[in-house]
């Protein structure tokens, strides 16, 4: 649902042009537009951060154990929103960015182990108010650089104060490795400007597979120290 004023098309010369007029009223006018829009994607956020901080509550009090290590979220700045549309030759309106860039509001969930990532999606999938619209699995096939990640796009109802709204929201769920990896992987080439040479991106990859062969590792270790905890008291509590 659109209010009347995130029906207008914001003005191109927010982010297009060098020599802006920032004082001018439709430069201000498409920033409050842009701020008043972007809010929808805090409050989504801070919705399924609760409900992900719920599951971890839940599951260190009934198992003394949580699959969840850490929780990270970001909102898209205007900037990188309206570079996105410029780049994808999107239309310069609220109702296009909605629905085309889906990534605005992104959660990042690190796991133990790769057993993790899928308990803890499936038990976000399966709350009825939430509904997967994209689901990517870079564990299952990693991308070719090595990447690896679950990516979830989901919408969240978003209750405000005179109507609901579905937002999009990207979840990724990675083990702690992955996301090692994809941090510094991320900071190589933002220092080459993403001309990264040849001899480092085979050196990324090759990391990226012994990352790979690690978390199997330490998922063998795991089942087989869970096993023996089941096996010796009956006590079904994790690692």
């Amino acid at each position: 649902m659109n209010t009347p004023a995130e029906s207008a098309t914001l003005t191109t010369q927010l982010y297009t042009d060098t020599d802006i007029d920032t004082d001018s009223d439709e430069v201000r006018n498409s920033k409050k537009i842009l701020s008043r829009f972007l809010i929808r994607y805090t409050f989504a956020l801070q919705e399924v951060s609760t409900r992900i901080d719920i599951l971890k509550q839940e599951f260190q009090v009934i198992h003394e154990y949580s699959p969840i290590e850490h929780v990270k979220q970001r909102i898209k700045t205007p900037e990188s929103i309206m570079q996105k549309v410029k780049r994808r030759g999107y239309d310069w309106s609220i109702p296009s960015i909605r629905e085309n860039i889906r990534d605005i509001a992104g959660i990042r969930v690190s796991c133990s182990f790769i057993s993790d990532i899928y308990r803890v999606a499936g038990m976000l999938v399966q709350q009825p108010d939430i509904t997967v619209v994209e689901f990517k699995d870079y564990i299952e096939q990693p991308k070719l650089n090595g990447y690896q990640s679950l990516h979830l796009t989901v919408l969240m109802p978003v209750y405000m104060s005179d109507r609901v709204e579905s937002v999009y929201v990207e979840i990724q769920l990675r083990t702690v490795a992955m996301d090692f990896w994809a941090t510094l992987e991320h900071k190589i080439y933002y220092k080459y400007n993403k001309e990264v040479p040849q001899h480092l991106r085979d050196e990324l990859h090759e990391v990226a597979v012994d990352i790979e062969r690690l978390d199997q590792k330490m998922e063998r270790i795991h089942k087989e120290v869970l096993a023996e905890k089941l096996g010796g008291s009956g006590d079904r509590r994790g690692l």
